[in-house]
């Protein structure tokens, strides 16, 4: 009966290492089968695992251009002309642009940009405004208020239920 304690692999599924340089007594003597001169047979000799014989190696011959940081944040950009289709009665945040369809995604970051002028004075809540855009906002009497990065941009309404 099989029991913990008296398993072991089947036989012939596990296999000694081979064990070289140990003298002609062993099978694998002399040149511990590493063959006879060049840099191969020498201690700390070969070639590197990325050479090609001398042919343009792959990561020479791949053409490299620009450079992409981690941790760029890809802000959807929402001018002030876009101001004028927008309710200011409400609260201008993520989630009031996405039902606009003014900016997509499903993690959407949103920068306000100051081209254009506001007409009233809205409440904005986004990641990020350009200083133009804040000047011209307070300038309607309007407040704005930055939701940091890796928050969600909304808050639940009220009558939402939240499940915990």
């Amino acid at each position: 009966m099989f029991q913990l304690n008296n398993l072991k692999p089947a036989s012939g599924a596990r296999k000694n290492r081979k064990r070289v340089g140990r003298g002609p007594g062993s099978g694998r003597g002399k040149t511990a089968t590493r063959g006879t001169k060049g840099a191969g047979s020498r201690s700390g000799g070969g070639v590197a695992k990325w050479f090609e014989g001398g042919q343009m190696p792959l990561y020479r011959r791949v053409p490299k251009r620009g450079f992409r940081p981690r941790n760029r944040v890809e802000n959807e950009v929402v001018n002030l002309a876009d101001f004028e289709r927008f309710d200011s009665s409400r609260e201008i945040d993520v989630a009031y642009l996405k039902e606009l369809g003014a900016v997509s995604g499903p993690d959407a970051k949103v920068k306000i940009l100051g081209h254009g002028e506001v007409s009233g004075a809205f409440r904005v809540r986004v990641h990020g405004v350009s200083a133009s855009a804040r000047r011209k906002i307070e300038e309607k009497g309007g407040t704005v208020e930055l939701v940091p990065y890796g928050k969600p941009a909304s808050r639940p309404s009220p009558e939402a239920g939240v499940d915990r």
